[in-house]
């Protein structure tokens, strides 16, 4: 599934937030973009035709969505596609951006020690 920026940061909003029709949704974009309701209801109507979002009640004129996909169903080739595209066969490099431009606790340099030695332990076997 391709997603622009903007569907998701729509589709966030339902994995944030659960149910909500489309009035709720532009109230949480507004927070961060001057859109109209217009704008969000087209991609509230797009992320629909996906098969992102899926219809789940109706109150008279005003329906409920819900996000129909997880998280990771589409984080997953969304990254892979972002990676292959910018770094190539060179995720070497990925992560030493990540090391370097981001402030990591502790607790995220263990977290991500156990991971490294845990692939390497599957790699091994």
């Amino acid at each position: 599934m391709t997603l622009s920026e903007f569907e998701l940061e729509v589709l966030q909003i339902f994995w944030k937030f659960g149910e909500l029709s489309v009035p709720k949704v532009h109230e949480q974009v507004r927070r961060t973009r001057d859109v109209t309701y217009s704008t969000v209801k087209t991609i509230v109507d797009r992320l629909e035709g996906k098969g992102a979002l899926s219809r789940v009640e109706q109150h008279g004129r005003t329906i409920i969505y819900a996000a129909a996909v997880d998280q990771d169903s589409v984080r997953r080739p969304m990254l892979k596609s972002f990676v292959e595209r910018v770094f190539g066969a060179d995720r070497s490099t990925l992560f030493s951006y990540l090391m370097e431009d981001t402030e990591l606790s502790r607790e995220e340099i263990a977290e991500i020690q156990r991971m490294v030695s845990e692939a390497q332990e599957r790699r091994s076997k």
